[in-house]
């Protein structure tokens, strides 16, 4: 964990009296905390054969938080001194004047660390970074001579953190983050296509620098390009669709993980609001938010409240069991917090979030659900996607698909996109393959213009008489 003393002996704050303006600010609140935040990052693009960019940052700063009921009064500063924190609590102290709460509990502690404290920064040599990208652009140049730019990029991140509750509860967390992608684009008579791949995870950049992953990574990402150069145009209307394992999952993530965060579901904005212990899924289909998984990229010890984060199922054998909290939506709706009270960084409020979040794996060999399909199509890469958390209604554009005919997979396609309705989409699920894989390490999410490092997964499925549009003649 965090070494106890690394915000105050570097700032001169005397712990004592921090502790004291603490509980001062949120004397009268249901619950509340100080954030301390220190992190540096570093990331690197090269391009074109050359070194685009190399960047380092450091940030630190503080988020004061008290919540009164349904209200929360929030401050923050990049200035780690007590005169600030003093400035934050007279304004946060706002929210509870004239009311009178109850502190809520202060989180359970467990002996649990799902990665270690190591500097991602300094796991290696800047040198060592940067020929590392230049090993990569020359191992896809020379693979295949139809190569015509190759993009690769790595980043890192070192993150801790301390909470300070009122009463003297303290809870520090180090959390490393590392990201390798690349880009690979082909031609051939003059049609142009790309393909990429990332990975990532919690931990050093010891992994990524491994020529087998790397070598691995710009395989992957030039097989993609090569597809895609043989592609034809995507057919429209409604047919049975196959997702493939791993990444597609994105799709469940979007299109039903955030209809089950606690906040729009205690709001009923949610279209599974008031729907607990009924049927939302077809049997089979069993969904859980799991952010204890050692090394993922959505895991966390403790989520931004102090919480240990868990397992939590959401639906189980299509049975809808639970939503992700945080601390004042489960409050408010009389459950327990699940640690997925999350926030990109010191200046940004707490809210329910997703950690890694995927479909568990049924019985079925992924080749007979394949082999069940008349017509339609089989997805396994997509790009971007909308959804309406109030409806459910979603759109996602496949970046690597194929044509299903007669059982078998055929000819790739471009240009097909999925639409639906999440809630609906999880009653069309007929088969569940037995190959679950949670995906790279790459999913980053969106919230009320908050971003935060996640992970998604599921096996191999089968949806039947779902619209896609295409762009076939």
């Amino acid at each position: 964990m965090a070494d106890s003393d690394f915000f105050f002996g570097q700032t001169g704050m005397d712990r004592g009296r921090v502790q004291s303006l603490v509980d001062d600010s949120l004397k009268g609140s249901d619950d509340g905390e100080l954030f301390l935040e220190y992190r540096q990052s570093e990331s690197f693009a090269f391009d074109d054969g050359r070194l685009k960019a190399a960047t380092f940052d450091t940030t630190q700063g503080f988020g004061l938080r008290a919540v009164a009921g349904e209200s929360t009064g929030y401050a923050h500063a990049s200035e780690l001194s007590e005169d600030a924190i003093k400035r934050a609590g007279e304004t946060v102290r706002a929210v509870s004047r004239g009311y009178s709460g109850m502190a809520a509990s202060s989180p359970a502690r467990t002996n649990a660390k799902l990665y270690s404290d190591i500097d991602p920064l300094k796991s290696a040599e800047f040198a060592t970074k940067i020929k590392l990208l230049e090993d990569m652009n020359a191992y896809a140049r020379g693979k295949d001579g139809r190569v015509r730019q190759v993009s690769c990029s790595l980043s890192g991140s070192w993150q801790t953190v301390e909470i300070v509750r009122p009463g003297g509860e303290i809870y520090r967390d180090v959390r490393p983050l590392v990201r390798l992608n690349v880009s690979v684009v082909v031609e051939q008579d003059g049609r142009q296509e790309s393909g990429n791949f990332g990975g990532g995870g919690r931990g050093g950049y010891e992994t990524y620098l491994d020529a087998q992953y790397w070598h691995d990574a710009v395989d992957e990402a030039l097989r993609h390009a090569l597809v895609n150069l043989q592609s034809i145009p995507a057919p429209a209307g409604e047919m049975n669709v196959v997702l493939g394992p791993g990444w597609p999952g994105i799709l469940l993530h979007e299109a039903i993980g955030h209809g089950l965060e606690g906040d729009f579901n205690r709001k009923k904005t949610s279209a599974f609001s008031g729907l607990l212990g009924e049927r939302v899924a077809a049997p089979g289909v069993t969904v859980v938010d799991d952010g204890t998984i050692g090394g993922r990229r959505g895991s966390l010890t403790i989520d931004d409240e102090g919480t240990p984060s868990s397992r939590t199922v959401l639906i189980e054998d299509g049975i809808l069991k639970g939503y992700m909290q945080d601390r004042q939506n489960a409050r408010l709706m009389g459950v327990a917090p699940t640690g997925n009270g999350r926030r990109e960084s010191h200046a940004s409020s707490i809210m329910p979030r997703m950690t890694n979040t995927y479909m568990l794996g049924g019985n079925t060999p992924p080749q007979e659900i394949i082999a069940g399909v008349d017509k339609g199509i089989y997805a396994t890469n997509f790009g971007g996607g909308q959804v309406d958390i109030t409806n459910g209604k979603f759109v996602f554009s496949c970046t690597e698909a194929y044509l299903i005919e007669n059982g078998k997979i055929t000819a790739p396609i471009k240009g097909a996109t999925l639409i639906g309705n999440g809630p609906e989409a999880l009653t069309r699920i007929k088969q569940i393959g037995n190959d679950m894989q949670l995906d790279s390490g790459v999913g980053t999410c969106g919230k009320n213009g908050q971003s935060v490092p996640v992970g998604v997964g599921q096996p191999t499925i089968r949806l039947d008489g779902l619209t896609v549009g295409g762009t076939a003649a």
